[in-house]
């Protein structure tokens, strides 16, 4: 298992990998480890280019640990394009579930951002976020994706 720290414009985060597959994404800064993983220079490079502008999509080899509703979810989850939103009933309705139980697995999501539960809102309400920064951080993240959304 190797982790990885990068500066970006929501505040700190830090990518895991264990086996070549990123498993978890974090909000803060781990301590500095000279890393020869190519997946997480990749993450690394991938996440800049997603925070200036220049990608829309990550190409990265995942492995979020959940039930299998959760990588249902996820995966239903990843399908959502670039600046564009889902409600939670949209999503519900794609994999056959409710609502509220998407929020929880969005809240439980391993590897933010890459996986981009930002882009779940509610159908009133920009929806919550389990993030550091909560209902900031993710306006943030749909801002950057040219989504302007209210709180």
């Amino acid at each position: 298992m190797s982790q990885i720290s990068i500066s970006t414009p929501i505040g700190p985060v830090f990518v895991e990998e264990t086996m070549g597959m990123i498993i978890r994404l974090g909000w803060s800064h781990v301590k500095p480890i000279e890393t020869d993983s190519l997946v997480l220079k990749e993450a690394v490079a991938q996440l800049k280019d997603y925070f200036n502008g220049s990608t829309a999509a990550f190409d990265l080899p995942l492995k979020a640990i959940g039930s299998p509703f959760q990588q249902r979810v996820w995966s239903a989850i990843c399908t959502i394009p670039y600046g564009e939103t889902r409600t939670y009933g949209e999503l519900a309705a794609i994999v056959k579930s409710a609502p509220r139980a998407i929020g929880k697995v969005c809240g439980a999501n391993p590897i933010p951002i890459i996986v981009p539960c930002h882009r779940v809102v509610g159908a009133h309400s920009i929806g919550g976020y389990s993030g550091r920064g909560g209902h900031d951080t993710k306006s943030a993240l749909l801002n950057l994706e040219n989504r302007k959304i209210l709180l």
